[in-house]
């Protein structure tokens, strides 16, 4: 059910974005005769975008060339979107992931099995306290066992633990109270 519902975003996301990057070619095509930086300025204007019928007579390679400069960052492909919902939802268990623990979780076959450098991207665009991830690690750590301060930190910081910085797990050991 979620993934119909995730679905149906993810599309109606995709649709907003195909009507800018239409609006996008058929508003600097209509005015090439200006700079090429006014034709980027004036591309938002999309409420001259259905006056399309006059565009194709002044298409030219200009007009292709000033579209990919407005379409170029928010390109974002379906399996790097869907990464990123999966990270998001990993985080929002509130179990604690480390930025590296988190990017091995996506990319692992054993995981979601997303390609490591889809999997790195997605977690790098998210917006983390990684330090607060380090505290509900640390947490859960100490609702299961007993730990010192010395091995609460060796465990969060562990590539066979949560892999967290050092940083990470030295201030989540002390926000929990054991150093």
């Amino acid at each position: 059910m979620n993934w119909v519902r995730n679905h149906k975003v993810i599309s109606g996301v995709l649709v907003v974005f195909l009507l800018i990057v239409i609006a996008g070619i058929a508003s600097p095509s209509a005015t090439t005769n200006t700079s090429s930086s006014s034709a980027t300025t004036s591309a938002p204007a999309t409420t001259s975008a259905p006056a399309t019928t006059s565009a194709p007579a002044t298409t030219s390679a200009p007009a292709t060339t000033s579209a990919p400069a407005t379409t170029s960052a928010p390109t974002i492909s379906l399996q790097e979107q869907n990464a990123i919902q999966s990270a998001q939802q990993y985080i929002s268990l509130g179990s604690g992931f480390s930025q590296v623990g988190l990017i091995q979780q996506l990319s692992s076959s054993a995981g979601d099995g997303y390609p490591l450098a889809i999997a790195t991207a997605a977690v790098d665009s998210l917006n983390v306290d990684w330090n607060a991830q380090a505290v509900l690690a640390a947490k859960g750590y100490i609702a299961v066992s007993s730990f010192s301060c010395t091995g609460l930190e060796q465990q969060l910081d562990s590539s066979y633990g949560s892999q967290f910085t050092v940083a990470q797990a030295t201030y989540a050991a002390t926000q929990v109270g054991l150093c």
